[in-house]
């Protein structure tokens, strides 16, 4: 895991202050990579291109000095972030090729099959990624991204230079004006959306879509962006064939993610993702793995009996660290310097703080985390009405009236709806504009589904997935940990994703091919029904601590200069949420408040 940067320049070439300055690129991402950090500058024949490839180093895999960057072989040069967790096998693949290798590590392995398969190549990799392969002998850079957009890499085009980072700060000094992209904030402030499409909060700034790569032909002065996966059906049909599957596919997933030359530990919160990845992981690693749960004083959102049942019944070994929402504030501007863009909600503040006890408390580099089993096994309250939905939609009302009958009498999705969070998937709530923005552009129907495969797909496109990878990867890189995504493997999203609906849900249950395959779960977490996470004190936030600040938006607002704010009319949702008038909440206000505060670390 790691950071790198690119500067490819189509006339004339670099001068020594430019080169300085990309050294200063690679630099400020030290936190991505604090083992190590190298670059490269490349001359072309004609020199009239330059190339220049950085990168900052978190030793992983091959600790040594072989797995080092910008790394070349046979006229391929590369810089990588990320993990390609089947090297092995596709090493020895090619090893019977005839290639021969000189270090241990992913790294080389990539270079090694574009130079056998050309880009083709990559869709036989398992892993998250982000790299730039400069190949001198076609003149060509191919940059590249995984399938879930675990891994950043973000460009911005001049007329003479084109750029690539792991973050946005490594591209701003090149920018001419950091000119704010307006309707992607507009977005961000009316449906909480970011990091839905390929455009960022900066107009010049643009991101390698999931799943693709990048072509830039220097001869031709050319770029081309191709896709060299998408999903493909398991025609699995079968309970029990189903169940099979996902036990074994999952299985392999975590048996690869465990692959790393530094201690893997896990995080565990006491729900069924973590606490089956634990489990698994603990079963089939080479030493017990050490896990890692954060727990609260607050009932509400306490999990620690369930932590204290996986612990006991299954023997993990476990680190408890104590989050105090009175505290969390003090980490607010430090998530928002890592973020680089607004977020919204004060829980990830929360998630930061965790990756940063955990780097203070267990000094270790790589966790396992539970990111995306909601998406991919249905996980979130919103699914269940989705399918209800759709069931009515094809007047399938028996089978509808039964899964609202057993999850009343289990006490699962039916019971938990909340209103306020569920608004912006209902069509006649989520239409409602805000007053206070101002915005002729049509909202995104993101309450739009046709079938609940294309939802999930949705989501693990735009969604859902490409804005909690973009928060995990920047909170445990902003503290120096690799955070790795048992479920959002392509062969066990590509499984979960093609199942018939009736195998995603049945009886009122959620998740219940993970429940019905966890079979050395504890029964008390396999089958438990309510889902938590951890907050904080949001309202109490915006209501005290950050009142004056909230307040202050109404004489100098960042947001009114761009355009697309009303102050006054946010001042009169702001009173009318101090005195809790319904229809407000402080998801809104914070999301006005932490884009504020954004806007004015870029003046």
């Amino acid at each position: 895991m790691c950071g790198i940067f690119g500067a490819i320049r189509f006339d004339g070439g670099f001068n020594s202050n430019e080169i300085q300055q990309f050294q200063q690129s690679v630099e400020i991402v030290s936190h991505r990579g604090p083992d190590g950090d190298g670059h490269k500058l490349f001359f072309t024949s004609d020199s009239k291109t330059n190339v220049f490839l950085g990168h900052r180093r978190l030793s992983i895999i091959d600790l040594s000095a072989g797995g080092n960057q910008p790394m070349g072989r046979d006229g391929n040069w590369i810089v990588f972030n990320g993990e390609i967790f089947n090297y092995i096998e596709i090493r020895k693949e090619l090893e019977s090729y005839g290639y021969k290798f000189t270090s241990d590590s992913d790294t080389e392995v990539i270079l090694r099959t574009y130079q056998h398969f050309g880009p083709k190549g990559f869709k036989a990799f398992n892993g998250m990624w982000a790299f730039i392969i400069y190949d001198m002998a076609n003149q060509k850079i191919i940059a590249s991204r995984d399938r879930f957009s675990i891994k950043p890499l973000n460009y911005f085009m001049s007329k003479t230079t084109i750029y690539f980072s792991s973050e946005f700060r490594q591209i701003l000094p090149y920018l001419e004006t950091k000119s704010i992209n307006k309707s992607v904030l507009t977005s961000f402030l009316l449906q909480g959306l970011q990091d839905h499409t390929n455009q960022t909060f900066y107009t010049d700034i643009h991101k390698v879509p999931p799943k693709s790569y990048l072509t830039l032909d220097l001869k031709q002065r050319t770029k081309e962006i191709e896709t060299y996966w998408d999903y493909m059906s398991s025609g699995i049909i079968n309970e029990e064939e189903a169940i099979e599957k996902f036990r074994e596919t999952l299985q392999q997933s975590i048996m690869i993610r465990l692959r790393s030359d530094v201690e893997v530990g896990c995080l565990l919160s006491g729900g069924l993702d973590s606490s089956l990845i634990s489990v698994i992981a603990n079963q089939n690693g080479v030493q017990p793995i050490r896990t890692f749960s954060v727990i609260s004083k607050d009932k509400a959102v306490n999990e620690e009996k369930f932590i204290d049942i996986m612990v006991g019944e299954r023997s993990l070994q476990n680190q408890k660290i104590l989050f105090d929402p009175k505290i969390a504030s003090r980490y607010l501007d430090q998530t928002l310097f890592y973020q680089e863009q607004p977020f919204g909600g004060a829980s990830v503040i929360a998630q930061f703080m965790v990756y940063n006890l955990i780097k203070e408390n267990a000094k270790i580099k790589v966790v396992l985390s539970g990111q995306g089993g909601d998406e991919v096994l249905m996980g979130y309250l919103k699914y269940f009405f989705f399918y209800l939905g759709l069931l009515a939609k094809n007047r399938k009302y028996f089978k509808a009236l039964k899964e609202i009958f057993y999850s009343i009498m289990h006490r699962t999705a039916v019971a938990q709806l909340n209103l306020g969070q569920a608004k912006r998937y209902i069509p006649g709530l989520a239409t409602k504009k805000l007053n206070y923005i101002n915005s002729r552009d049509p909202l995104i129907k993101i309450w739009k589904t046709t079938s609940i495969q294309d939802r999930q797909i949705n989501d693990l496109d735009h969604f859902s997935v490409p804005a909690l990878t973009h928060l995990e990867d920047r909170n445990s890189m902003g503290n120096s940990i690799e955070s790795r995504v048992p479920f959002l493997d392509h062969n066990v999203v590509d499984l979960l994703v093609h199942l018939p609906d009736q195998l995603k849900f049945k009886n009122g249950w959620s998740k219940y091919l993970l429940r019905k395959s966890s079979y050395d779960l504890p029964e008390r977490v396999r089958w438990r029904r309510d889902k938590k996470g951890f907050t904080v004190p949001e309202d109490h936030w915006c209501k005290n601590e950050l009142k004056c600040e909230i307040e202050n938006i109404r004489k100098n607002s960042y947001l009114a200069e761009l355009g697309i704010f009303n102050p006054k009319n946010f001042d009169n949702y702001y009173q009318n949420f101090l005195n809790e008038k319904y229809g407000t909440n402080s998801k809104e206000i914070f999301s006005v408040y932490i884009a504020e505060k954004w806007l004015k670390t870029l003046s």
